[in-house]
């Protein structure tokens, strides 16, 4: 576990360091079975939770607050005691002002000692029960004391490692008019901090914690309507993300849960959708949905891939930073900074266009509404104007109709670009690779293929490139009506298709 404990304390003069071993033992309430199940539930399905002995509420994200937190008053005034008693360091810079003790893990001080205890084993022990996070030993804990016009603004609380931050409350009787409230943001279409939906008022012996891992933190509803609740498993996509960081590929079986799949399934071959030829034909032949008049389950389904949630599971799956709470190194960040202004001097195009714009551009949609309407359009084009407009992550997509006929092509001017492909493919029972229409990926001036993605129902396929790769769609030949013997209905498939860019 990893996480951080400013403690808040009232005021009064420091006592003696006590002598003698004492214990801390937090809310027998939150322990008892029949709670601590209801409380695991409610945080596996992310719904709000209300109990006099702990209430968890999903806006703007999981947070949970436990009045009472430690039993004995008694301890409480000797903790207070102890801490009021160190040595505090002024932390002073435009973000914050306040005074902030030294790492109080080697500290002798009875109290400190115990509530170091009992936070490390006892408290650590039931957080992983009902989080079923798999929680390191380690804790960060430290006192912060804040004054009459001391401050902590926006910040998020993203550290290497660090899964829960926490915060017990030592305050005299408070109310709003002090300030000093613990105030929660809601995010923009960019992710960042937008404005404050809610504030916590510090309250004496409440203990305040909140998940800030850069996935868990913001998984929000629309994961678990419609994603396979196998890819939601922390431990689960940590062995995604070794396997992807090994090869810069993964295919992610079973994606959606069947009966979103089915929906969307259905929706496609009814054929309500709208569908244009996208051209010119010297670099590709496949046909786009217009996106505006998509049945709803499959415009949701379009939003699932632009939503924030998805963003962040896309950066645990791969270790890309799509999300300003995704850890990433520093001299990582730095190389991309780099690379994308050599990009933006270069201008560059690659091979295959996915160029429907998401919510984060309005310059790009209103590009994207003009493309519709005239096949002239380059939708390459359009694509590097929106990764040069952006310096947040962003990600382009479509809907795509693959029949007898179709393809794309690798050209002169063909585009490389550090980015995430993403495919989910739909309508493929029957399909064989020989018919073509699987995406192969190439090195720049070689013919060898690196990877072939072949069409596969439910599937999702992420895959990495580099400015020496390009890929195309491989030509569907004749031998694909040989899909109509099995399925009559079938003419082709559809996939959805993305690309993200850190």
């Amino acid at each position: 576990m990893n996480g951080k404990r400013p403690a808040e304390p009232g005021p009064g003069r420091a006592g003696k360091k006590g002598k003698k071993e004492v214990i801390a033992e937090f809310s027998d309430a939150v322990t008892e079975e029949t709670l601590k199940k209801q409380v695991s539930e409610a945080w596996s399905r992310r719904t709000p939770f209300r109990h006099e002995a702990i209430v968890m509420d999903m806006e703007p994200f999981l947070h949970c607050v436990i009045p009472d937190f430690i039993q004995s008053q008694n301890f409480l005034e000797g903790l207070q005691k102890e801490l009021l008693n160190l040595d505090f360091h002024e932390k002073y810079n435009d973000l914050y002002k306040f005074q902030q003790s030294d790492d109080l893990k080697k500290r002798r001080e009875p109290h400190i000692c115990a509530l170091r205890k009992v936070l490390f084993e006892d408290f650590r022990t039931w957080l992983a029960d009902i989080s079923k996070i798999d929680l390191e030993s380690t804790i960060d804990m430290s006192c912060a004391k804040y004054e009459f016009s001391d401050a902590l603004l926006c910040h998020d609380d993203e550290l290497e490692g660090r899964r829960i931050a926490f915060i017990l409350y030592l305050v005299p009787p408070w109310d709003r008019s002090l300030g000093g409230t613990l105030d929660l943001y809601n995010v923009d279409e960019h992710f960042q901090p937008k404005q404050i939906v809610k504030s916590l008022i510090p309250s004496w012996n409440t203990l305040v914690f909140f998940e800030v891992s850069p996935v868990s933190f913001h998984q929000h509803e629309i994961l678990y309507d419609w994603i396979n609740p196998t890819y939601l498993d922390m431990d689960y996509q940590v062995q995604i993300q070794e396997e992807f960081e090994e090869r810069s590929e993964i295919l992610l079986k079973e994606f959606l849960k069947p009966e979103k799949f089915a929906e969307v399934c259905e929706a496609l071959e009814k054929g309500d959708v709208k569908w244009s030829s996208r051209g010119p034909p010297n670099k590709r032949f496949y046909e786009k949905a217009e996106e505006s008049k998509l049945p709803n389950i499959l415009k949701d389904c379009m939003e699932l891939f632009r939503s924030e949630a998805l963003f962040l599971l896309l950066s645990n799956f791969t270790g890309l930073k799509l999300h300003f709470l995704a850890p990433s190194e520093e001299d990582e960040v730095e190389d991309k900074k780099e690379g994308e202004g050599t990009s933006a001097a270069d201008h560059t195009e690659e091979g295959t266009s996915h160029s429907s714009p998401g919510p984060q551009s309005p310059q790009t949609a209103v590009s994207h509404s003009s493309q519709q309407s005239s096949e002239q359009t380059d939708p390459e084009s359009e694509e590097n104007e929106a990764k040069r407009d952006s310096s947040v992550p962003t990600c382009q997509g479509e809907l795509r109709r693959w029949k007898t006929g179709h393809y794309t092509l690798i050209h002169d001017n063909s585009k490389t670009e550090f980015a995430l492909d993403l495919l989910l493919y739909c309508g493929c029972e029957g399909w064989e690779p020989e018919y073509g229409g699987f995406t192969s990926y190439i090195a720049k001036g070689e013919d060898e293929e690196l990877l072939t993605v072949n069409p596969e129902n439910n599937s999702l396929a992420l895959v990495y490139r580099d400015r020496e790769t390009l890929k195309f769609v491989k030509h569907i030949n004749h031998r694909s009506l040989e899909q109509k013997k099995a399925f009559p209905n079938r003419t082709g498939f559809w996939d959805f298709s993305f690309v993200y860019y850190e």
